[in-house]
């Protein structure tokens, strides 16, 4: 690289904020991206695939094995930066080249895939992964988002295709690859001997059964063996070696940052070490070895001196002294909306200030002293809420942008608004960030990941430990014992020795994923028979029974198929308004869910949905948008729960998101004076009530509603069966959704 900074953030969070800006503002540099492990110090499991992904291919492209971008800047955090990495030089010459139409010995490939930690599996869905099928190769290498598929012909490699690990399917080309290791921890054979050789000589001689030298000596990935890094290389690097004499920018409370990670290290450290010398707290397992923190981290003296042979600037939102040498770049903070979204909170129906006339009146002071603005959104579906809600309120010179470039080819009394996740904004000397947050208050963000499909079944033996209990899909329930290798017609193979009732089974494997971990309590738990009938009559009278809950729910959706109802209206833009009080960046599923259930109470026909996922995945939030819809139609909505306690949650949560709106809400439940009960009763009966919260008690036969459109029900697993026959006679002419946390039968 000809120039290079790095960016060193004090968290995640920081980092991910800097190239998110970077990418925006400045999208014509490189960003490289190089986190930390995901798991804590002296931990007994690995860093997840895709982290070491991205970690060796940042590695790879500082070392110059990778596309050499002549400007670029790295992004990093501190605890990163203190953790010690593999020699350049052995990244620099860890590869393999291919390229389609050229011949490839396939015998070195598998080697090279082997001896650098790829895990050989049946199907790949995880970078570091790699499955072979007669002429088809398949591989997931650090530093590419999907994984590829080698087409061979005889010796020559016909195409490299890339395909989507979710659904197998081909979604590109490529002409060539460079392939990078799977894991900083190698295993070929010279790797494997420095490692047994300087385990011996820093922790004795192996006299116990130690899972993690057996596996590293057979050359096999064990959990967590990635903590014992320095005993693979002959000596370790830092990231400043990788960096060489590169503008390093710190950003604020670094060094606070940095002065807690090596005490935490030094503390995971002393309890690793007290366990081992004290032999107490690990009985279960093997000890636990740890390497000194300096062989792993970096010291707080190293970290300075690495510093000072640098060009550092540290970063600072306040002004320094006028002792102190400093830049002011001229940045000022941005007006927080916080006091127009407390009044709105306050005021009910009349009277309240609404916060997105207080925006797009600060937004026309911006322009009226000559300076851009730029609004910046959590998400897409965000940019097109918040556009729609600011063009309700005046603004209509409103386009959206990809990048900073694009926004300054704009007229300078447009308003660009972008995808630009950024939490606090602030005000430059040209132009002015106003971040959705400081509009609608703190987003409480949950990362949104690769979407994956649920897999049940097990994948790895080291997910397993001996004595658990396990499924087989044909012999039933058995007991895992340990790996055992056999011998099969002259040759080692791995099994999973499981045992049962009056005999054993030894699984190759390679065939793992006929097992599932069995998902109940396991004290008293009755092993099943080899060659018995047990297993097989209980997999039959589940499949009838199965078959009989179809048929019944086939029926009830024919009948309500033929019903119909007035389809609800989707009052544009109130529900924007709504919805942008939601404080999370919806997920995917959360996304598709609310427009599942949009769709079915607009169409005409009555709506039978149930939403599962587990607690705190935001379930209640389709509820409140069925909700609006609902009253904002002129339909009464019931929303039942199983206990006072819920109830009591949902009407405070109702009655938050619903503040400000012509909407009644009443809660119904045994806490509730018998006096005001009377009340709610009259007022649902007579429909001045809108929107009601109750337990069972909204199920008695006294209640009755005047329109009643949409009925929740919460966990309905929890009700009786008395309750459950008045649901049923409900649901005839209702919309009903169905919330729970646990996969229950319809």
């Amino acid at each position: 690289m000809k120039a290079l900074a790095v960016f060193v953030a004090a968290d995640d969070a920081r980092a991910a904020i800097a190239r998110e800006a970077a990418g925006f503002f400045a999208p014509e540099l490189t960003v490289l991206d190089f986190p930390a492990w995901d798991c804590l110090p002296y931990d007994r499991v690995s860093p997840r695939a895709d982290i070491e992904s991205r970690r060796l291919a940042t590695l790879a492209a500082l070392a110059g094995r990778g596309e050499n971008p002549g400007a670029g800047l790295l992004v990093t955090t501190v605890n990163a930066v203190l953790q010690r990495v593999p020699p350049r030089q052995v990244v620099a010459e860890s590869s393999f080249m291919a390229r389609a139409g050229k011949e490839v010995d396939r015998g070195l490939l598998m080697q090279f895939l082997v001896r650098n930690a790829y895990s050989n599996t049946g199907t790949v869905r995880e970078p570091g992964e790699f499955a072979v099928r007669g002429g088809i190769v398949d591989l997931w290498p650090p530093g590419q988002d999907e994984p590829l598929r080698l087409d061979f012909f005889g010796p020559e490699l016909e195409s490299i295709r890339r395909f989507d690990a979710e659904s197998q399917l081909t979604t590109g080309s490529e002409q060539a690859i460079v392939l990078l290791p799977a894991s900083e921890a190698p295993l070929d054979p010279d790797s494997i001997s420095r490692f047994r050789s300087n385990y011996v000589a820093r922790f004795g001689a192996v006299t116990d059964e130690d899972p993690l030298y057996e596996a590293v000596s057979a050359g096999r990935k064990h959990a967590g063996m990635e903590h014992w890094l320095p005993l693979f290389y002959p000596a370790l690097d830092s990231l400043f070696d990788y960096v060489g004499p590169a503008q390093i920018f710190l950003s604020p409370n670094v060094e606070e940052a940095k002065d807690a990670r090596i005490e935490l290290v030094g503390d995971y450290y002393a309890t690793r070490e007290s366990m081992r010398s004290g032999n107490t707290g690990e009985t279960l397992s093997a000890p636990y070895k740890p390497l000194k923190p300096e062989d792993l981290y970096l010291s707080a003296r190293e970290w300075d001196a690495a510093l000072a042979k640098r060009n550092v600037r540290v970063l600072s939102p306040f002004k320094a002294p006028d002792s102190m040498k400093s830049i002011d770049a001229g940045g000022m903070p941005g007006r927080d909306f916080a006091p127009e979204r407390a009044q709105e909170n306050r005021a009910q129906e009349t009277g309240r200030i609404n916060v997105f006339e207080a925006a797009v009146g600060h937004i026309a002071q911006i322009q009226t002293s000559g300076r851009r603005v730029l609004v910046g959104c959590w998400s897409e579906g965000s940019v097109e809420r918040m556009g729609g809600v600011l063009s309700d309120h005046g603004i209509t010179a409103l386009k959206r942008v990809n990048d900073w470039r694009e926004a300054l080819r704009l007229h300078e009394r447009a308003v660009a608004i972008a995808v630009l996740q950024i939490d606090h904004g602030f005000e430059a000397p040209d132009f002015v960030l106003i971040p959705e947050e400081d509009i609608l208050g703190d987003r409480m963000v949950r990362p949104r990941g690769r979407a994956r499909r649920s897999q049940h079944f097990l994948q790895e033996a080291s997910a397993l430990t001996a004595g658990d209990l396990v499924t087989h899909i044909e012999h039933g329930v058995g007991r895992y014992l340990g790996l055992k290798t056999i011998e099969v017609q002259n040759a080692p193979h791995d099994c999973l020795e499981l045992q049962y009732d009056g005999g054993k089974l030894f699984l190759p494997v390679e065939n793992i994923e006929l097992l599932t971990r069995f998902g109940s309590e396991e004290s008293g738990v009755q092993l099943d028979r080899l060659g018995g009938a047990g297993w097989q009559h209980r997999k039959a009278r589940m499949k009838a029974r199965i078959r009989e809950m179809a048929a019944e729910l086939i029926r009830i959706a024919a009948a309500r198929a033929l019903k119909e109802m007035p389809p609800m209206e989707l009052p544009r833009g109130i529900y924007d308004e709504f919805c942008a009080r939601f404080p999370y960046l919806e997920t995917e599923d959360q996304e598709r869910a609310i427009a599942d259930v949009v769709e079915d109470l607009t169409r005409g026909r009555p709506m039978d949905r149930l939403v599962c996922g587990d607690v705190g995945f935001g379930k209640t939030e389709v509820a409140l948008r069925a909700a609006f819809l609902a009253t904002m139609s002129g339909n009464q909505v019931a929303v039942v729960v199983p206990t006072t306690l819920l109830a009591r949650q949902h009407y405070r949560t109702f009655r938050e998101r619903f503040g400000g709106l012509p909407v009644r809400i009443a809660q119904l439940s045994r806490f509730v004076p018998a006096k005001e009960a009377k009340e709610i009763r009259k007022g649902l009966a007579e429909g001045k009530i809108d929107l009601v919260i109750g337990t069972h008690a909204l199920l008695a036969k006294t209640i009755s509603f005047r329109h009643l459109g949409l009925m929740v029900i919460d966990e309905e697993q929890h009700f009786g069966v008395g309750h459950k026959e008045r649901l049923k006679a409900l649901r005839a002419d209702v919309h009903v959704l169905t919330l729970t946390a646990t996969p229950i039968p319809r």
